[in-house]
């Protein structure tokens, strides 16, 4: 099902201090991302959605990859408790707007969840357990949400979205973990390893929001049948963010 809106936030001053380990992180330009992120959020809005924009947090660095600050399935949505200390507190913004369109819930501890970890599929999700997300959080999402969570353990990897995304009609696209059981039954694209980063894609109907200059991955996503549109994100990257970190969608 297509969603209606789109919860976003604008890169705050402080984003250059962002958790980041990508080499080019020194060279983040704050007034580049929020051009890119005002394009992100136009391009949505094109695509038929209200996106609503949740206060800019200038003390917090990460605070514009809202995805992580909370799970939105069955029409409620878990706030996060993230992993990291320096990102508590994004989440209360998120919180007070998703207030006004369904009723939340807040993981505690000693739960740890991020939204990064949560690929939606129609019946059902599949988390990773990760450096940013543990079996308590899965717990606690499983039974707020009311809904299966299957699971991908992996505690080298930060969130498993930068690996796998869902496209839709029953395909996904990934750079790893193409066998594995929680996969089953899906169609699974694959990325050249040259264009990994291309794999964290965003559906939204049968388009696909892309990572501009991963051509590869592009042509594989065309040829499954979906509409693709290039978006330049390079200031996200440099934060090892990328498109579906930048939204919340239902």
């Amino acid at each position: 099902m297509k969603p209606e809106y789109a919860l976003v936030r604008e890169p705050g001053d402080r984003y250059p201090g962002c958790i980041s380990a990508h080499p080019l992180r020194h060279t983040v330009n704050v007034s580049r991302a929020r051009n890119q992120h005002a394009r992100y959020c136009v391009t949505l809005s094109e695509l038929g959605l209200e996106v609503i924009h949740v206060p800019r947090d200038d003390m917090r660095p990460d605070s514009c990859f809202v995805e992580d600050n909370a799970v939105v399935h069955n029409g409620k949505a878990l706030i996060c408790r993230m992993a990291r200390e320096s990102r508590r507190g994004e989440e209360i913004g998120v919180e007070d707007v998703l207030r006004g369109y369904m009723p939340v819930n807040r993981a505690v501890t000693p739960a740890t969840v991020e939204g990064g970890d949560v690929i939606h599929l129609p019946d059902r999700l599949i988390s990773g357990v990760t450096q940013r997300t543990n079996t308590e959080g899965i717990a606690q999402m499983r039974e707020w949400l009311g809904i299966t969570v299957d699971t991908i353990v992996d505690p080298n990897i930060v969130h498993l979205k930068s690996y796998v995304t869902y496209l839709g009609k029953g395909i996904m696209i990934a750079t790893k973990y193409i066998e594995h059981p929680a996969l089953k039954g899906i169609e699974m694209l694959t990325v050249p390893d040259e264009e990994k980063y291309a794999a964290d894609t965003l559906a939204i109907g049968e388009t696909v929001l892309m990572a501009a200059g991963y051509p590869l991955a592009h042509e594989i996503v065309k040829e499954a049948g979906f509409d693709v549109i290039s978006l330049d994100v390079s200031e996200f990257e440099k934060c090892e963010g990328a498109l579906t970190c930048l939204s919340i969608l239902f």
